[in-house]
């Protein structure tokens, strides 16, 4: 017989949880693992909430196991580690985000890109390799690898820092690996949400002229005035697409919707990237020569390796890069979710979990 929440683990654990497919998360008491010799435990503080997490309490992917306790934006002070922990101790302030687990063994973890893993562990929703199922951060407390905790940069806020976690590193890293990170660079970021603002304040901290694409003007005043995006394009506005012809050396599209990427190609240089971060549910419709001739690329990116996260921290506390949050009680939770569906959220929502999170 399966054992319950609570009897799972020996560590009693409280958080909320979605148990069907309304999405509805209310508090549940539940357990975590012991301590191990590698493990650091650690008070939550703060957890962001990520589009990811409605669709995971919603199952709108197909692979939800309830119950299900969401939350991959994780900052918090550690409160115990294990007798081989190398890096942090007690009091120290960390950060988990996407993954807790890997293989640490195949090539993709062994070139500090676990998120390409096979048999990578993502923070909450899959099975452990115990076979317990992961719990995230939508709780009072983690317990985690060593090797998958992230020292937090003294001066980097915690509240408006956690969504980096997983909405900076989604878009740190193919700035990085395409090249986009150089000064001068002529960079275009789809879309002005949770992502894009993230991509924007990114992107203008590497030096690039940066020009973002909305369908409408609403967000022109936000986009030139508070994230100082040098341009600013109306997507369905045939004269000012046809004048970005040839004008852009990449573009970071974080757009979950279905949306035309022809049009993106055609502002690209030739050698230009469009580079899809969102992941919309119909298949792209591209036609071979609008990648051939100019030799463009259409590719994707997914959050990246542990390395690559610490390195993202820093760099955002080096150049005073946060995201722009609303701070919530945990017990907002499912008003944030249903306000998130609606885009009501400039930009990113991040529950105060130490101060708001009451055991039942």
């Amino acid at each position: 017989m399966a054992k319950s929440l609570e009897s799972e683990h020996p560590i009693k654990a409280y958080g909320y949880a979605a148990h069907d497919t309304s999405g509805t998360l209310s508090p549940v008491t539940f357990s975590r693992r012991v301590t191990g010799e590698k493990d650091v435990r650690f008070k939550v503080l703060y957890c962001g909430i990520c589009h990811s997490d409605l669709h995971y309490a919603k199952n709108e992917w197909g692979v939800t196991t309830y119950p299900v306790i969401p939350g991959h934006e994780i900052v918090g002070v550690v409160t115990e580690v294990g007798s081989k922990v190398e890096r942090f101790k007690v009091g120290d302030k960390v950060g988990v985000g996407c993954l807790v687990g890997s293989c640490r063994s195949c090539e993709s973890c062994v070139s500090d890109c676990e998120q390409f893993c096979p048999k990578q562990i993502l923070t909450y929703g899959v099975p452990n390799f115990d076979g317990t199922q992961a719990y995230g951060g939508y709780s009072d407390h983690m317990v985690s690898d060593e090797h998958f905790v992230l020292r937090w940069p003294e001066n980097l806020p915690l509240d408006a820092g956690a969504p980096l976690l997983c909405a900076g590193i989604t878009t740190y890293s193919p700035l990085r690996y395409f090249g986009l990170d150089k000064p001068g660079t002529k960079v275009g970021v789809v879309g002005l949400g949770g992502l894009g603002h993230v991509a924007v304040k990114m992107a203008k901290a590497f030096g690039a002229e940066v020009t973002v694409f909305s369908t409408t003007s609403s967000k022109k005043q936000e986009a030139i005035e508070g994230l100082k995006a040098d341009h600013f394009i109306i997507s369905k506005d045939e004269e000012q697409m046809k004048a970005a012809t040839g004008t852009l050396d990449g573009i970071i599209d974080t757009v979950s919707g279905s949306h035309p990427i022809v049009p993106l190609l055609s502002a690209l240089k030739p050698n230009g990237k469009l580079v899809l971060l969102g992941a919309p549910e119909k298949p792209l419709e591209v036609g071979a020569f609008s990648l051939i001739f100019g030799r463009k690329t259409v590719a994707g990116s997914a959050i990246g390796g542990v390395k690559e996260t610490q390195e993202m921290l820093d760099f955002s506390a080096e150049h005073g890069i946060t995201a722009d949050v609303e701070v919530i009680p945990v017990d907002y939770v499912n008003t944030a979710m249903e306000r998130l569906l609606k885009s009501d959220v400039r930009y990113r929502f991040v529950m105060d979990v130490a101060n708001s999170l009451k055991a039942e």
